[in-house]
């Protein structure tokens, strides 16, 4: 049986100024998937979560995101991985480039793409997925491309250094209940349609805010050390990506009640929007920004007492 295994990175969050709030997000990203993991079809004894500091609310923690956790890690990944599994790395954070061996940000000394490289080399395995959220990762898909490995990066440069919105869409649509990112519908998310549905969802973030986008998702599964922005099932880029998956789709936790779900799902979607400005205050003038803040917040708030409403009339209705 071919088995996964998930290593899942959180780095540093930028500058000090906005590393507190920018890093919730990060976690919250890693949190998502380390949360889901088992559904997904791998277990706690295949998953290894890192993270630069532990915060309130972080789960399955396996330890601190430094250089030498990331070789021990994958270290022992290639150590128990057979030649028919699959190895997924994710990195969820910042990237820095100097034009010669591009970096994965971390406490401590960052790793490089040349370390990662020399690690993958060691794995067994046919197949290896590595997705780099991280801003300036686009240099990752040169650096790492290889026959058997599927590389996704969030940036198609290193000059696109602004903090990036593709890693908690990706992860959305590994995770979430919704169904949006199943093309197909065979129930499975594969590789490919996480790429294409956070690549359009990352366009709809700039376009609501009005913005000119910072950052273009690359993937590259053909080892020709180029990435496609447009990747698909029968194209250069994306035939491998498009039969790889972590697993199913997990199971529903919203609520039962028809109404009382869709407005849980309205809610989602304007906490998201909340998620996505907050990456991209950087880029907006100071007053736009609070002022779009205090009308998602609001909206929420508003959403928040419907639902009870809603939640209300359901439970009076299912007592009568």
């Amino acid at each position: 049986m071919v088995k996964a295994f998930l290593l899942i990175v959180v780095g540093l969050a930028g500058d000090p100024e906005s590393a507190k709030e920018i890093g919730k997000t990060f976690h919250k990203w890693g949190n998502d998937l380390a949360t889901a993991s088992e559904k997904l079809g791998v277990p706690q004894d295949r998953l290894v979560y890192l993270v630069d500091q532990p915060l309130e609310g972080d789960v399955r923690v396996s330890g601190r995101a430094t250089r030498d956790e990331v070789v021990k890690a994958l270290d022992g990944f290639a150590k128990k991985a057979t030649a028919e599994d699959v190895v997924f790395m994710v990195l969820i954070g910042h990237g820095s480039d100097d034009g010669r061996n591009p970096k994965f940000n971390l406490p401590g000394p960052d790793i490089a793409a040349s370390e990662i490289d020399a690690q993958l080399k060691k794995m067994p395995t046919k197949q290896i997925v590595l997705v780099n959220t991280a801003s300036a990762s686009g240099p990752f898909v040169e650096a790492l491309s290889a026959p058997g490995r599927t590389i996704v990066t969030s940036t198609r440069s290193g000059a696109e250094h602004f903090t990036t919105l593709f890693g908690g869409y990706f992860v959305e649509a590994l995770t979430s209940n919704a169904t949006a990112a199943d093309a197909d519908k065979n129930k499975r998310v594969s590789v490919l349609e996480a790429f294409q549905y956070a690549k359009a969802e990352v366009a709809r973030a700039y376009e609501r805010e009005g913005l000119l986008a910072t950052e273009h998702a690359m993937l590259d599964d053909d080892g020709d050390k180029e990435g496609s922005q447009t990747p698909s099932a029968t194209g250069k880029d994306g035939k491998v990506a498009a039969v790889l998956s972590l697993g199913a789709i997990g199971g529903d936790d919203l609520p039962a009640d028809p109404k009382v779900r869709a407005l849980t799902l309205e809610r989602r979607d304007l906490e998201r929007r909340v998620e996505a400005l907050r990456l991209l205050k950087d880029s907006m003038e100071p007053a736009r920004y609070t002022s779009e803040l205090e009308k998602l917040v609001t909206a929420i708030a508003l959403k928040t007492r419907e639902i009870r409403a809603a939640e209300a009339a359901a439970t009076g209705a299912q007592g009568r």
